[in-house]
């Protein structure tokens, strides 16, 4: 039959539209999910270009050069960097993006004053530097992490949970203040735990304590990884710490084997992710780092600006330490280009605003004095 009527075709034409699926429409009526991951002192350079035959091979460092080469060594770039981060590099370099590759014209840098931790992990959370933090002590933070304002909001009450290695996220995220159940250092899950939990709990008591602050990463990639599947939070934030505290101990080795578990991790994270229905497709994955690390080999195991030495009274570096400001991240998920490298230049300090517009929602309104997002890697 010949329609000749041109108001019924365009009728016909709209209902035929409005039956199909349209991409918009997942994102507008299908909550979505943030899991964000630190990676503490991990170096660009080794992100994305591989372990540092300089380093393998300076004995101060590497107790096992050889072993070091034939685990991931390879004399082109692009294979050295997958066989450390296989995930990033198999995965997120061709479905989402990173930035901070300095050889490639693409910068992320620290914006605070200091360039190590506390400082660092405030301004990836709340948005901004605060000259006032001028330790890695355990002070309550004054400043409200982006965590903190999206337990406020309906949809998140309730379902924002943080994990980290290092005992003093509690006082970062200020517990105290935002009421935020946060799992981290040598702390324990509470009695009426699942089966799975009291496992973990007793795995931390006999695991071994390198440090007095920090526990090894598969405790706190455990507990999290039971509170997605227990919880299910709508926003997680995971802080591995291993990879500073072995560079801290000026141990190149252990530094490549924790960074190369961490990506490990990171694939089991998502690839569970992608096998839950209520997570898959619909969740956000960004992954950064606190701050950067010596980018020559006398340098390498340190992090501080010339400010931060000045006030350690520190002879011996004057100038800080060169490359410690230098940070990276990657960021895969629905709302995320898929575009790999991105080149241009950015500060830590957008990294909450990114957070926040990737879940679709306005920076500007929740978080005004948040620096602004990083709009070019968002697909809106």
């Amino acid at each position: 039959m010949t329609v000749n009527n041109p108001v019924r075709v365009f009728s016909i034409f709209m209902l035929l539209w409005l039956c199909l699926p349209h991409p918009t429409a997942r994102a507008e009526d299908t909550p979505l999910n943030l899991l964000l991951v630190t990676l503490d002192g991990v170096r660009w350079q080794e992100v994305f270009g591989g372990v540092d035959l300089d380093l393998i091979e300076d004995k101060r460092y590497s107790k096992n050069p050889e072993l070091l080469k034939k685990s991931y060594w390879h004399t082109q770039k692009t294979e050295r960097r997958i066989r450390l981060f296989p995930f990033l590099w198999s995965t997120i370099a061709t479905q989402g993006v990173l930035i901070g590759d300095r050889n490639q014209e693409s910068f992320l840098e620290v914006g605070n004053l200091w360039w190590f931790s506390y400082p660092g992990y405030n301004e990836i959370l709340t948005g901004q530097s605060d000259p006032a933090i001028v330790s890695n002590d355990r002070n309550w933070n004054a400043n409200v992490t982006f965590l903190e304002i999206l337990n406020g909001i309906n949809g998140f009450n309730n379902r924002v949970m943080a994990f980290g290695s290092w005992d003093v996220f509690p006082y970062i995220i200020n517990t105290q203040r935002s009421g935020l159940p946060v799992n981290a250092g040598l702390t324990t899950a509470t009695p009426e735990a699942t089966e799975q939990i009291l496992r973990l709990n007793k795995a931390s008591a006999y695991a071994p304590r390198l440090w007095p602050t920090v526990r090894l990463d598969f405790i706190t990639h455990g507990y999290a990884m039971e509170a997605l599947e227990s919880q299910r939070p709508r926003v997680i934030y995971i802080a591995y710490g291993e990879t500073d505290d072995f560079a801290h101990d000026g141990s190149y080795d252990r530094y490549i084997d924790a960074a190369h578990r961490t990506d490990r991790m990171l694939q089991d994270l998502w690839n569970w992710l992608q096998g839950d229905p209520f997570y898959r497709n619909q969740t956000v994955l960004i992954i950064t780092t606190d701050h950067g690390r010596g980018n020559t080999p006398d340098g390498w195991p340190h992090h501080a600006s010339a400010r931060a030495m000045a006030k350690l009274d520190s002879q011996d570096g004057r100038e800080g330490v060169p490359g410690s400001d230098q940070i990276w991240l990657a960021a895969i998920g629905p709302t995320i280009r898929s575009k790999g490298l991105i080149k241009g230049r950015w500060k830590q300090s957008q990294i909450a605003a990114t957070a926040l517009a990737s879940l679709l929602l306005d920076p500007a309104k929740i978080m005004p004095e948040a620096d602004q997002a990083m709009g070019r890697l968002l697909l809106h």
